[in-house]
């Protein structure tokens, strides 16, 4: 791997950027927060100070590879750039998924979505260094938080680590997700008794069985929801179904069982590799959703 030759573009040596509580120098390489200096591995401050020049612009991850790696020969540039942008988000605490300042454009880059306000120099008195120990640990904290929140949904895909799709295949194959769920929550609401005896096997089966309706009651018209949204083209249904989700997620792992709800007509290890495979289901979806299902044909990013 290439050594990073880290270096500010001379034009701007002068110039420093304020966006909401931080203030970034060009001339000195630093970002400071209220005051207090935060700390940004070189590759990360470059990258924030290629943000902050034009706000609001996009900046490709091939600007971004080039300027880090001018000599080409870092070649897994894309798990660089994304590591540079996360250790910007851990340091100004920010989210991918509710971004305030660096926003990602699916497959094409980023941008910086925050009002800057450019200072040359001379033209504003820098920030006063000096922090309270109060504060000191109110900052410590809040990157402590945003660090253990980062490591719980790490496992999540994000939008750059899935595979480029055609629109009419991820919204087909999410439709088709949401039709095979339809039908599961139909079939037991038409067979309840089938079902009743079924669950008498288990311990309180009276408890299982109104799980099991209340549920397919209740996940119905969300499903039925899904559909029309998608077959409408509803305006902001990925951002909509995001936030759904995690409501989702439990109800689906649920119904990863309905499979064992066929087995007076299906082999128990016919079900159980069903219900592997359905375990998987919720999070299909979402990668589907982030891969274009909910966005209009014009609206693709790749």
């Amino acid at each position: 791997m290439a050594t990073l030759k880290y270096a500010m573009p001379t034009e701007r040596q002068a110039e420093r950027f304020r966006f909401g509580v931080f203030e970034a120098d060009a001339a000195t390489g630093e970002l400071w927060r209220k005051g207090m200096r935060v700390r940004l591995a070189a590759q990360p401050l470059q990258v924030l100070f290629m943000l902050l020049e034009k706000p609001g612009a996009l900046l490709t991850r091939e600007e971004i590879a080039k300027r880090l790696w001018p000599d080409g020969t870092f070649v897994d540039f894309d798990h660089g750039v994304n590591s540079a942008v996360n250790r910007i988000r851990e340091a100004i605490g920010d989210t991918a998924a509710n971004p305030r300042f660096v926003e990602t454009l699916a497959r094409r880059g980023y941008r910086f979505v925050a009002p800057v306000e450019k200072l040359r120099g001379g033209e504003d008195a820098p920030l006063d260094p000096s922090a309270t120990a109060i504060e000191e640990a109110l900052v410590l904290a809040e990157q402590v938080l945003l660090r253990a929140t980062a490591a719980q949904t790490s496992f999540l895909a994000s939008p750059e680590e899935l595979p480029a799709a055609s629109h009419r295949l991820a919204r087909t194959l999410f439709l088709l997700l949401q039709v095979m769920y339809f039908g599961f929550y139909v079939g037991l609401l038409f067979n309840l008794a089938e079902v009743n005896e079924l669950l008498s096997a288990l311990p309180k089966p009276e408890i299982w069985f109104g799980v099991a309706v209340v549920s397919a009651a209740v996940l119905i018209p969300l499903r039925a929801y899904l559909l029309s949204a998608l077959f409408f083209r509803a305006p902001g249904m990925e951002a909509k179904y995001l936030r759904l989700w995690p409501f989702l997620l439990p109800l689906d792992a649920l119904w990863a069982l309905a499979p064992f709800l066929l087995l007076h007509h299906i082999a128990f290890g016919v079900a159980l590799a069903c219900t592997a495979l359905l375990v998987y289901s919720p999070f299909a979806q979402r990668s589907l959703v982030l891969m274009g299902a909910a966005r209009s044909e014009s609206a693709q990013r790749f």
